[in-house]
């Protein structure tokens, strides 16, 4: 017990000595400015120091207490390490910024810092501080795209979010490929129910933005989605993803036939050419027809748009015949968002949304 004790006080002493450390070189610092702003700036006047006042500030060290800053007699100088009214540095509304899009909620990102600091900021100081970001958020959403892209990823998930109630909504989003084979999310809308409408506004907007052409759209089997891109893009070509429709297929088939359908299945996408893809689709549809006759007549109905792939070269077939590009993305957003649990409003949504995919596209 008296190590563990005496393994405290040495940290304390650390951290103080530390804090102490950084407060003498702030002033420091100070005393220079102040000495140059005198003798350079204010060299043809009669004005002059006039002592110091004390003030708190916050740093990434701790709280720094009764910290001096020189002050001039006409009230003029003014340093350059912090605001007249500044009362912490950058370094925490970066850290609140980063906490919030880990996931934390405001509550928690408030307790740490009165924990840190033992300052006390309320959820409702902490979403203020986070609001910088709508700013970034419309400029965002405002940025020149480019003309053409070769590729064009939708996929979507469900959150829960607060408006009177707590309810699931969407949140649509857009990856884009452009002819460099540089992937970008270009866009995402929060709210409502997924629907072919909804996607069809964010693609009007999106060309409206500048997309004017595409060459390939790549979606699951949403009802309508399809009939909404050749809406906007009709010159290009679609390609329905075939990771959705095998799970779906193998949701429907009883469990002692799932593994031998989805090796079955494996055989059409993973075929080398297109004719072959035809013929063992026919097999398969020789083979279990008579079984489930609503799920092979299904992929004979959509066979053209999941096969689309294959007309492209070997090189990036197995890139466009899912949506595993954007999927990941997705994945990384409900990771950050779980912990809130649920989202207390659509701007707290989108903050956190729009911060996960700024690391997206940075990468």
């Amino acid at each position: 017990m008296s190590k563990s004790i005496s393994n405290i006080d040495w940290a304390n002493q650390l951290e103080n000595a530390i804090r102490q450390f950084v407060k003498e070189k702030l002033e420091l610092i100070m005393r220079e400015e102040i000495k140059n702003f005198l003798e350079i700036e204010q060299a043809d006047t009669s004005n002059m120091r006039n002592g110091y006042y004390q003030r708190n500030l916050d740093t990434q060290y701790g709280r720094i207490e009764g910290l001096l800053a020189p002050r001039d007699r006409n009230g003029e100088f003014q340093t350059q390490l912090f605001a007249p009214y500044q009362r912490h540095t950058g370094w925490l509304e970066e850290a609140i910024i980063k906490m919030y899009q880990s996931g934390m909620s405001t509550r928690e990102i408030g307790k740490w810092i009165e924990r840190i600091l033992g300052s006390t900021y309320s959820p409702t100081t902490i979403s203020h501080i986070t609001d910088v970001v709508k700013e970034d958020i419309e400029k965002w959403r405002n940025r020149p795209l480019h003309k053409r892209y070769s590729v064009l990823y939708l996929d979507g998930l469900y959150v829960k979010l607060r408006r009177d109630t707590v309810e699931k909504e969407v949140i649509y989003v857009v990856l884009g490929v452009n002819e460099e084979g540089y992937r970008e999310i270009l866009d995402f809308f929060v709210g409502g129910q997924e629907s072919a409408y909804g996607w069809r506004e964010i693609l009007q907007q999106l060309y409206k933005r500048g997309v004017k052409e595409m060459l390939l759209g790549v979606f699951d089997g949403l009802p309508g989605l399809e009939e909404a891109f050749r809406a906007v893009y009709p010159k290009a070509d679609v390609q329905r993803c075939v990771v959705h429709k095998v799970r779906n297929t193998l949701s429907r088939v009883r469990k002692k036939d799932q593994f031998e359908m989805a090796e079955d299945l494996k055989l059409i996408y993973r075929s080398p050419s297109k004719e072959i893809a035809l013929e063992m689709f026919r097999q398969l549809e020789s083979k279990w027809s008579s079984k489930y006759p609503r799920e092979v007549q299904s992929w004979a109905n959509e066979l053209d748009v999941l096969l689309t792939f294959m007309n492209y070269p070997n090189s990036i077939r197995s890139v466009i015949y899912t949506t595993n590009a954007i999927e990941r993305t997705i994945k990384e957003i409900r990771k950050r968002l779980k912990p809130m649990n649920s989202l207390s409003s659509l701007e707290a949504a989108e903050k956190v949304v729009y911060l996960t995919i700024q690391d997206f596209n940075e990468k």
